[in-house]
């Protein structure tokens, strides 16, 4: 063997280490990518249920003010339903799956509450009316996502009218 000969063996076995290394690299780059790409897809998905069930939980208080709107201006006996002389019975979202959405309300100066849900939904909304002294009318509606106060992931909205 020459000296040439012998010096490009060595330099070939003095780098065979080279390309495990830059694969161990690339390897470890793409998954740490990877993984960044995967941790903001989660934290995504996460906040796009958050405000599915914000939007349902604000549906459902809004559905529940519209109900005692109505119930206070369109009542077919010609008073409002939450007057503080007569007591009336309102139905909200009354059907075959809601059947106990029926309340008794007014007929004292205290608040008329009532809690309406939309069966098979899980969404709820408790209607709390309070007329004043002064003829004016105070409708508070807190919408639910769920009406399990246990679930950890139960999200409240309100709607407050006043005229």
């Amino acid at each position: 063997m020459n000296k040439n000969s012998q010096f490009s063996v060595l330099n070939f076995q003095d780098k065979r280490g080279i390309t495990l290394l830059i694969a161990i690299i690339i390897t470890g780059t793409l998954l740490l990518v990877a993984t960044a790409i995967m941790n903001t897809s989660v934290k995504q998905a996460f906040l796009s249920s958050a405000g599915r069930e914000s939007q349902y939980a604000f549906y459902a208080a809004d559905s529940g003010t519209e109900c005692a709107i109505y119930w206070d201006a369109k009542d077919p006996q010609g008073y409002s339903a939450f007057s503080t002389s007569t007591a009336s019975t309102i139905t909200c979202n009354k059907d075959s799956a809601n059947p106990g959405n029926q309340f008794v309300t007014g007929g004292s100066s205290a608040p008329s509450t009532f809690i309406v849900t939309f069966l098979p939904d899980p969404y709820c909304a408790k209607v709390t009316v309070t007329k004043n002294a002064d003829n004016t009318t105070k409708i508070e509606a807190l919408g639910y996502n769920t009406c399990d106060s246990s679930n950890p992931r139960r999200v409240e909205r309100a709607v407050r009218v006043t005229y």
